[in-house]
């Protein structure tokens, strides 16, 4: 903490919660959550202490891609209301002194938006060039060995025009070409009418594949593709992503959003850390938040994740300022990966590092991966791959409110099934348990937001082993607080070496080691961390 506490940015101090709008709240009992659902559960965000809220897309779509194929930037699809409803959640936010994140996604249209029917209906109409056309080979093959993300070649061929063009998603999600100036300007357009409307930033889909390699090489084979990984992953998309030019496409994003003051630019970016901490651009004129995605893939292994801390915290750039992710609609839910127990220490974890830490729905009470039949896969990545278990509608179901039919979610049937312990385990009961994983949230967040050294201060490692973590934070003038996790289900034992620890355990995994005085060695049983505001 170099500066007092109020000449940081609100995303600095705060806390991002994502909404997947689809499965948050159904106001109209069509079994899909919507903007109305969303304000009628402002309550339980304000009550949790969520300042900042980051809803994935909304805009009118076909739903290939549920949103993430979008038709119209400046829009609201009717099935999550209308522009008017959008307005009052705007306004409904900024009355609880609460922000508001939309999700953009520049890489890809719809199909059916009406820039790539122009662009697809000859090759000499003036839009051909916003998307990327390409000439088959000689021999009518495609114009590389590229692939799609969710599955099978990257290149649709277009029998009217003779050529191909390039979708890294779904081929109904075509590509846009942001070499051309043109694009470049239609979307940044499209963020200053969300600007002006008073949005506070947004969280950019795949930042990193908007520039493509302007000769078009081949990517090469990754030796290290087992058969479990997902199609994309046999090739390195060393030419289809992460290309130079991308970062000045983000720094002309980023100059727009400053022309607001005081908004915020995320960009969705899964690549090494070397190569993640360059998105913060030249003096820092890049994203504010690169996504920093780490926990999301390693093993739940306190050496591992300790040294991936400090390659991190060694990495960012001068006042680059960092964030940390446990999960989002793309990924398992932490719950699923490191279970119950070890979920409560992975959110301590999450609000006690240096950054900006974001929380996906229904982390709060424990939500797990729902195990969904093949026959009612919703997500396209799981219907292209089938046997890979790799949908993603696991980590999307309905969030479980109360114990009523539906969990609260909806007075119909939810568009994905529910948890079958819903009835035991929601918003309504939690909130009542002191030893619930909301209560656990509940108290973490406030802690958070009322220390300043939580929120902004330094971060400074003591000590780590194939058990346990153990690290200190502190701003000058507030208090320390020394924080040890043991992320193993055996008990562990840290006998400090160069510092006697005196203090006060404020916060726990379980309601019993609160309040407990630390002075010295201290012993954990497994599956637990805590909390200590020390004495000096």
């Amino acid at each position: 903490m170099d500066k007092p506490i109020n000449q940081y940015a609100w995303w600095q101090k705060g806390i991002i919660y994502q909404v997947y709008p689809r499965s948050f709240q159904d106001s109209n009992n069509d079994g899909i959550g919507d903007l109305q659902g969303i304000i009628q559960r402002l309550d339980h965000l304000q009550w949790l202490g969520i300042p900042a809220l980051w809803i994935s897309p909304i805009y009118p779509s076909p739903m290939a891609d549920f949103g993430y194929d979008i038709a119209d930037y400046t829009g609201i699809d009717p099935i999550f209301g209308n522009m008017d409803d959008f307005d009052e959640l705007l306004t409904e936010l900024h009355n609880r002194d609460m922000k508001l994140i939309l999700d953009l996604v520049p890489n890809h249209t719809s199909n059916q938006h009406p820039w790539f029917i122009e662009s697809k209906s000859s090759i000499d109409n003036p839009k051909r060039d916003w998307y990327i056309w390409h000439d088959p080979l000689p021999d009518g093959s495609p114009p590389n060995n590229w692939l799609s993300v969710f599955g099978g070649p990257a290149w649709e061929w277009d029998e009217n025009s003779k050529q191909f063009y390039y979708h890294a998603f779904l081929k109904e999600q075509p590509d846009l070409n942001w070499r051309n100036e043109e694009v470049k300007q239609a979307m940044m357009d499209v963020i200053r009418f969300w600007l002006k409307k008073g949005v506070d930033g947004f969280r950019v889909d795949v930042m990193w594949h908007m520039i493509k390699d302007k000769q078009f090489r081949d990517n090469p084979v990754n030796k290290d593709y087992e058969n479990h990984m997902a199609d994309y992953e046999k090739l390195l998309p060393v030419y289809s992503t992460d290309q130079p030019m991308v970062h000045d496409i983000v720094r002309e994003m980023r100059a727009v959003l400053d022309e607001f003051g005081n908004r915020l630019l995320i960009g969705e970016i899964y690549l090494p850390v070397h190569k993640l901490v360059t998105y913060y651009g030249h003096e820092n004129k890049g994203a504010h938040l690169p996504f920093n995605f780490l926990l999301l893939g390693l093993p739940w292994d306190a050496s591992v994740i300790s040294s991936v801390i400090d390659e991190y915290e060694g990495a960012l750039p001068e006042n680059g300022w960092p964030n940390w992710v446990l999960d989002n609609h793309d990924q398992s839910r932490i719950t699923s990966r490191v279970g119950f127990m070890q979920a409560k220490v992975a959110v301590i974890l999450l609000l006690t590092l240096r950054g900006t830490p974001t929380i996906y729905y229904g982390d709060e009470i424990g939500m797990r991966d729902v195990p969904i039949p093949f026959n009612e896969v919703m997500d396209p990545q799981g219907l292209n791959m089938p046997g890979k278990n790799l949908s993603r509608d696991p980590a999307r179901t309905p969030m479980q409110w109360d114990d009523s039919l539906y969990a609260g979610f909806s007075g119909s049937r939810p568009w994905l099934r529910i948890d079958k312990s819903y009835a035991r385990e929601n918003v309504a009961i939690q909130k009542n348990k002191p030893f619930s994983m909301l209560t656990l949230y509940h108290k973490l967040i406030a802690l958070r937001q009322s220390e300043p050294t939580l929120m902004v201060g330094d971060y400074k490692p003591v000590y780590s082993n194939n058990q346990m973590i153990a690290y200190i934070r502190h701003a000058e003038g507030s208090s320390r607080f020394l924080i040890v996790l043991n992320m193993s289900h055996r008990p562990c034992y840290f006998k400090p070496q160069h510092e006697v620890f005196t203090g006060q355990v404020v916060a726990a995994t379980i309601p019993e080691l609160e309040d407990m005085r630390i002075d010295g060695d201290i012993n954990l049983s497994g599956d637990e961390g805590i909390i200590i505001k020390l004495d000096n």
